[in-house]
C-alpha cells in the first residue's frame, strides 16, 4: 500500500486526484493540503466517504507519514513544495504548470546538493495521448520545419502559454533542421514566440484542455491534435507516476521515461 499525500487537494485537479487515489486498492490517501480550507472535512469536497480533514500545512506530510505527494497547486507555491518534498526525502509528482526549465534545473541542483532518495516526476501534463502527440510533433518537425502551436484552455487557467505548449514549441525547435520564420513575426497579433515557434494561446469558458501543432509545408499541411473534455484523463499519468517513483530516484520531466518513449 502506497501512503498518498495531495498538496492543493481542494482544486479542481487535486479534487480529481483525491477520487482517483481513492479508488485504488494498492494506494491510500493519507494526507490532503490546502491551506485556505484548514480545518474542513474531506469528504464534501471530493465526494467520497473519509475522516481526512485538510490540513493548512505542508508539514502535515510527514506526521502523516507519505510516501508520496502529488502536487496541483499554483505556479507561485510549487517550487517551494518541491524543495520541501527533497529535504524531507518524500516523492513527488508533481503537475502544476509554470516550471520552465530554469526551474528545472534550480530542481536538479537542490537534489544533487541533497543526494536523497527522494524522487521527482515534473510533467507538463499526465495525459498520455497529450505526451504521445507531442512525441508525433517532434518527428514531424524534422521533415517539417515550419510549425505553430495553439492551445486552448478554460477561462480560470493562470498561467499562458500552458506548460503543454511551452514543453511542444522546445521540442519542435529541437527537432527540426532547420529554422523557420514566417511573415509579420513582430506584429502582436501572431502570437508569442518560443525558440523560433509561435504559440497562440485560447482562454474561453466551456474549454478544459485542448492543443494542436500545424505544420506547413508547399502544397500541404499536417494537424496534430489533442483534445481532452474532462480532466480525468490526467489520472491514468498520474497514477502510474505514483506507482513508478519508487524505483526513479532523481529529477524524471515528463512522462516519456515511464512509457519507454
Amino acid at each position: 500500500m502506497i501512503r498518498v499525500g495531495v498538496l492543493g487537494a481542494s482544486g479542481k485537479m487535486g479534487r480529481i486526484v483525491c477520487r482517483a487515489v481513492d479508488a485504488e486498492p494498492d494506494l491510500e490517501l493519507v494526507a490532503a493540503v490546502n491551506p485556505s480550507f484548514e480545518g474542513r472535512p474531506l469528504a464534501p469536497i471530493v465526494g467520497f466517504e473519509t475522516e481526512l480533514r485538510i490540513a493548512g500545512s505542508i508539514d502535515v506530510l510527514l506526521d502523516d507519514e507519505v510516501e508520496v505527494a502529488v502536487d496541483f497547486t499554483q505556479p507561485d507555491v510549487v517550487m517551494g513544495s518541491i524543495r520541501y518534498l527533497v529535504e524531507h526525502d518524500i516523492n513527488g509528482v508533481v503537475g502544476t504548470t509554470g516550471i520552465g526549465p530554469d526551474e528545472l534545473e534550480q530542481v536538479r541542483g537542490l537534489m544533487e546538493t541533497r543526494q536523497g532518495d527522494a524522487g521527482v516526476i515534473v510533467a507538463p501534463n499526465f495525459s498520455i495521448g497529450s505526451v504521445v502527440a507531442q512525441r508525433l510533433a517532434e518527428e514531424a518537425a524534422r521533415f517539417f520545419p515550419a510549425a505553430e502551436v495553439i492551445e486552448l484552455h478554460h477561462d480560470q487557467k493562470k498561467d499562458a502559454p500552458s506548460g503543454t505548449a511551452a514543453a511542444t514549441a522546445r521540442r519542435i525547435a529541437e527537432a527540426r533542421k532547420e529554422a523557420w520564420s514566417g511573415p509579420g513575426g513582430g506584429e502582436p497579433f501572431r502570437g508569442g514566440n518560443i525558440e523560433g515557434i509561435r504559440v497562440h494561446s485560447v482562454r474561453l469558458p466551456g474549454l478544459v484542455a485542448h492543443q494542436e501543432v500545424i505544420f506547413g509545408g508547399p502544397g500541404q499541411t499536417l494537424t496534430i491534435r489533442h483534445d481532452a473534455p474532462d480532466r480525468s484523463s490526467y489520472m491514468p499519468g498520474v497514477l502510474m507516476a505514483i506507482r513508478r517513483i519508487d524505483s526513479m530516484p532523481g529529477l524524471t520531466v515528463g512522462l516519456e521515461p515511464l512509457l519507454g518513449l
